[in-house]
């Protein structure tokens, strides 16, 4: 006979650190000169492939890929801040990653930053 043994959640040990963010570091990607404003453009980052658009001076970073089928992004069209796949229509915010048309879908963002330099960094 198996006898039922409570433990109190409190005193089970948490690990605190998601070892998939521990992991990720800070590559160069690209340079503002290569990348103008309105523009976009697909790189390998650490072997991720990344989407990097640069909307009113900002920069994001997206994996490259429409999460509908996986079809690199970097072959669609990019209209102000309406970036659409080129497979199917699909259609995302730039500046937020959600879904236009279907709204129920976003892209999946990496963190990004310029130095003073003009030098692109992504954390993958």
């Amino acid at each position: 006979m198996t006898e039922a043994v409570t433990i109190a959640a409190d005193s089970i040990p948490v690990n605190t650190t998601d070892t998939a963010e521990a992991d990720k570091t800070w590559h160069e990607a690209s340079h503002l000169d290569d990348l103008w404003e309105g523009e976009m453009v697909g790189v390998d980052v650490a072997g991720h492939s990344v989407l990097l658009v640069n909307h009113d001076g900002e920069v994001i970073a997206y994996k490259n890929r429409c999460p509908h089928q996986e079809w690199p992004l970097d072959d669609g069209d990019l209209e102000e801040k309406k970036l659409t796949c080129a497979q199917h229509l699909w259609e995302f915010d730039v500046t937020t990653g959600k879904g236009i048309n279907p709204s129920t879908c976003a892209l999946i963002s990496y963190e990004c930053k310029v130095d003073d330099d003009g030098a692109i960094w992504v954390r993958a």
